[in-house]
């Protein structure tokens, strides 16, 4: 391959969509549970707060995080 392609197979690359996601934590809730969820429930998970998130990129752990705010605006420090 050459350095011309190789060059325009990568600037191809740099425009494949990626779903990113972010994790606050998990927890396991019994169908009946789940049912009785309304408007201002809340839902404990594993994970306290302070500790660093988990990172997805298409559903694959690539880092850990933590919250930050910015312009009224939730975001992530890697």
């Amino acid at each position: 391959m050459s350095k011309e392609n190789s060059t325009i197979g990568m600037e191809a690359l740099k425009q494949v969509p990626v779903q990113v996601s972010v994790e606050l934590g998990r927890t396991q809730l019994k169908v009946t549970e789940l049912s009785m969820l309304s408007k201002g429930s809340v839902v404990q998970l594993d994970q306290n707060a302070g500790e660093l998130l988990n990172i997805f990129a298409n559903g694959l752990l690539i880092a850990k995080g933590e919250t930050v705010v910015i312009n009224d605006c939730f975001g992530i420090r890697i």
